[in-house]
């Protein structure tokens, strides 16, 4: 295991303890007060020295004015604002930096993506009291850091989240096309240190290597554990944290994805779940990790999986079997192109289309059904499946049972996205206790099957009218194969073919999200 601290402070700061920034800000003392606002000051600009800026703290922004032009004053939202920091200035004085990521458009890019935008103010003088310029700057810090605090969010109440510890992150090195770490010294670290958030990155070296660190780790020394990988490294962090005797505590420790892989399928759900526009790559890193960074915590659905042969695991994702799960597994070796490896893989696989046997049954999701509807479900203290029958009895009466036939492909959803550009379930959320169902049935032309994976990347791809399409929603589920050959997945991972059934656990995950 490669372990690596990282001091909760940047090197060139001098900021005051957590408790200091959490403390609630005081009157204003030296630089006075405006009306309406919490804190009101003059500073210069940190750049040239020169010009006298005017700043204005209130509840939701913070508005800078230069006295010596003309020029109007500029509104900066707070709730864009990542965090503030003070330190030592290299001259004279003290310097205050505040860290926002504003929604701006760019060349190229269709809909706004949030952007860096860094501002830098000199408090003091070379007469002045160095010492008296750091503690006002802190103050300002620590001003600026209290207001930025969320109230509320989008019809959903989140708790925030408390940082006495600290996070780990974990990175998985080979994930995508091997450029995680890249992504952690260029963009995380970063964000982290801006936002004043303490942590300490462990990088993963073999298969399981996080599963193995959570299941044994100390829970009580991390406030929240974070993944910058693709998914498949968090299907390890989820399974891991359920495999521990405290798993209904540990369970509770909130997850954090950033996306470092070719499929990051979570990391855009979030996203989505912003009512943003949609964006991809650096653009999508940057979303994932000002959300992280914002400490708002929301309830996450695990769905319960059983395979045939007795073995349980958890998923947070999707479960696919067909075109889906053969795409995903047999684009492994396109690695290194990163997300086009599931554009080339499509197109191979459209080629020599396959079709398989099977049975499928679902539990729909208006049911009334109880803990008694299954006769006897399946044993495990951990989250019991009452509604599940042991796969080698009948489903329970108030399922629907869907003929025996030939499938292209059977995808169960559990959050908003299949990849970084394919939206499949879009009005999913993290925690709607669902399971959204879809399968193709044999019949659909290349051609028509093409255009439903087209019209997935903007999620459209209901409206198509396309009859060997079908979506229902769900509680759980039981896909008996019938085709000897096939690929079965899990969150993206490959899992042993075979019946398999699945429930949903309503919120019993907590997920970093908005």
């Amino acid at each position: 295991m490669c372990l690596k601290s990282v001091p909760r402070k940047h090197a060139l700061t001098a900021a005051p303890s957590r408790r200091g920034m959490d403390e609630p800000d005081a009157a204003p003392q030296r630089n006075g007060s405006a009306a309406g606002a919490r804190m009101h000051g003059l500073f210069t600009d940190a750049d040239t020295g020169r010009l006298t800026v005017a700043l204005t703290l209130s509840d939701s922004c913070l508005t800078v004015r230069r006295i010596d032009c003309a020029s109007p004053p500029e509104h900066l939202d707070l709730r864009d604002c990542l965090g503030s920091r003070a330190h030592r200035g290299e001259a004279q004085g003290a310097q205050l930096c505040v860290y926002f990521y504003p929604y701006r458009r760019r060349w190229m890019v269709s809909a706004p993506v949030r952007q860096r935008d860094e501002r830098r103010f000199r408090l003091g003088t070379e007469e002045s009291d160095e010492d008296a310029s750091l503690r006002e700057a802190q103050r300002w810090a620590r001003a600026i850091n209290t207001a930025r605090r969320p109230e509320h969010t989008h019809g959903v109440l989140f708790s925030e989240v408390h940082r006495p510890c600290g996070v780990m992150v974990l990175v998985n090195p080979q994930s995508g096309r091997g450029q995680a770490m890249a992504l952690y010294n260029s963009h995380v670290q970063r964000m982290l240190t801006e936002a004043d958030i303490p942590h300490t990155l462990f990088i993963t070296e073999r298969q399981n290597h996080a599963r193995d660190l959570v299941r044994s780790a100390d829970l009580t020394q991390w406030d929240a554990l974070l993944i910058l990988s693709g998914d498949g490294l968090l299907f390890e962090v989820v399974n891991g944290l359920m495999e521990r005797q405290d798993w209904e505590k540990a369970i509770q420790t909130p997850l954090g994805i950033l996306p470092g892989g070719s499929g990051n399928a979570l990391a855009a759900s979030v996203h989505h779940y912003t009512r943003a526009s949609p964006v991809w790559g650096e653009d999508l890193l940057t979303s994932c990790g000002f959300l992280l960074c914002k400490g708002l915590v929301s309830n996450l659905d695990l769905v319960s999986i059983r395979l045939s042969s007795g073995a349980r695991v958890f998923s947070f994702l999707s479960l696919a079997w067909g075109f889906v799960a053969d795409v995903d597994i047999e684009s492994e070796q396109f690695r290194q192109i990163g997300a086009l490896r599931f554009m080339l893989g499509t197109l191979l696989r459209l080629a020599s289309l396959r079709v398989y046997q099977g049975k499928l049954a679902f539990l729909p999701a208006e049911s009334k059904s109880g803990p008694d509807s299954a006769s006897s479900p399946p044993a495990d203290s951990r989250l019991p499946d009452h509604l599940l029958a042991p796969l080698e009895q009948p489903v329970p009466r108030d399922w629907t049972l869907v003929e025996e036939r030939e499938f292209v492909l059977v995808l169960a959803m559990f959050q908003s996205h299949l990849s970084e550009d394919l939206l499949a379930a879009p009005d999913a959320r993290a925690d709607d206790g669902l399971i959204h169902l879809f399968y193709v049935t044999a019949g659909i032309s290349r051609a028509a099957l093409l255009r439903l994976f087209r019209a997935m990347q903007s999620g459209t791809h209901l409206d198509c009218g396309c009859a060997h399409l079908v979506y229902r929603r769900a509680r759980a589920l039981r896909l008996e194969p019938l085709s000897a050959a096939g690929v079965m997945t899990v969150d993206g991972e490959c899992v042993e073919h075979g019946p398999v059934q699945a429930q949903v656990h309503r919120g019993v995950a907590r997920l970093i999200s908005a």
